[in-house]
C-alpha cells in the first residue's frame, strides 16, 4: 500500500510536467506561435525541427497526462524520460554544468545562461525514469484495467 500511494506521488509529477512544460507548447505551436522553440530544436541538429517540437511538446503534455493518470505509465514514462533526457544533456548541457562545478571545465557566465538550468530536466527524467521501471501502481488506470481482463 505504502509503494503505491508513493508511486501514486511520483506520477503527479506527470500532472505538472503536462500542465507547466507541455500545454504551453502544444498551445504556442497550434498557434503558429512556435518559431522560437523550433528554432531551438534545429539547433539541437534534429532533422525536420517542426515535427520534433511537436513530438516534444506531446511527449510532455499527453506523455505527463498519461502518467499522471497512470495510463500506459511505463510507456509514457518512458517516451516522456527520453525527451527530458534530450532537454536536460542537449539543451541544458547537464554534464558540462556538473564539469563546470567540479572545476573541471570553465564556461563564461554567458554561456551558462545560455545553456539554462538542467535542474528541473533532471528532476523530471529521474521521476520519468523511476516509474518507466516499477509502473504506475495499484491507484492507476492501468491496474484497474488490469484488473478488469
Amino acid at each position: 500500500m505504502r509503494n503505491d500511494v508513493a508511486l501514486l506521488l511520483l506520477r503527479l509529477c506527470g500532472l505538472f510536467l503536462a500542465v507547466g512544460h507541455g500545454w504551453g507548447k502544444v498551445a504556442m505551436l497550434s498557434a503558429g506561435e512556435g518559431q522560437r522553440f523550433i528554432e531551438g530544436v534545429a539547433g539541437l541538429g534534429f532533422p525536420a525541427p517542426a515535427l520534433f517540437a511537436w513530438a516534444a511538446a506531446l511527449a510532455e503534455f499527453g506523455g505527463g497526462l498519461c502518467v499522471a493518470l497512470g495510463l500506459f505509465t511505463r510507456y509514457a514514462a518512458a517516451l516522456a524520460g527520453f525527451t527530458m533526457f534530450v532537454a536536460a544533456f542537449f539543451r541544458h548541457h547537464a554534464h558540462h554544468h556538473l564539469l563546470v562545478t567540479l572545476g573541471l571545465m570553465s564556461a563564461s557566465e554567458e554561456t551558462l545562461r545560455s545553456w539554462g538550468n538542467p535542474e528541473l530536466a533532471l528532476a523530471y527524467l529521474l521521476v520519468m525514469v523511476a516509474l518507466a521501471l516499477l509502473g504506475g501502481g495499484r491507484f492507476a488506470l492501468d491496474s484497474l484495467i488490469r484488473k478488469r481482463r
